[in-house]
């Protein structure tokens, strides 16, 4: 599969910032109303462009890193959120993301949209 025109898009956000602080200190019942607001809005954007979804990808979990002297650690990144999308250009791929439901009701704060090389 030619990589040509395929982007990857990954979902950041500060997990130890002041957005998720406000998420959770949220009750679970406006937590619950948000998730209501909030998954059937990330469903129809997904409908809305499932023709240039190549790759759903899905949420990120936590993070280990090993360094090169072999050394295993845990650690916090801003990586939330990944998929991979066919756009005719870099801007335009950046450009399926404005207004997407993880940035607008949900706590990411950006999207990193970068070319797949190769392939």
């Amino acid at each position: 599969m030619s990589t040509q025109g395929h982007y990857l898009a990954v979902f950041t956000s500060d997990k130890t910032g002041p957005q998720w602080q406000a998420w959770y200190a949220l009750s679970e019942a406006e937590k619950a109303e948000r998730q209501a607001i909030g998954i059937p809005a990330v469903l129809a954007w997904d409908e809305a462009h499932r023709d240039v979804i190549v790759y759903q990808g899905g949420p990120l979990g936590p993070t280990k890193r090993i360094s090169a002297e072999g050394e295993v650690a845990d650690i916090v990144n801003l990586l939330t959120v990944f998929m991979v999308v066919r756009a005719e250009s870099h801007e335009a791929a950046v450009r399926l993301f404005e207004g997407h439901p993880h940035m607008s009701v949900f706590v990411c704060d950006g999207v990193e949209v970068m070319p797949l090389l190769g392939g």
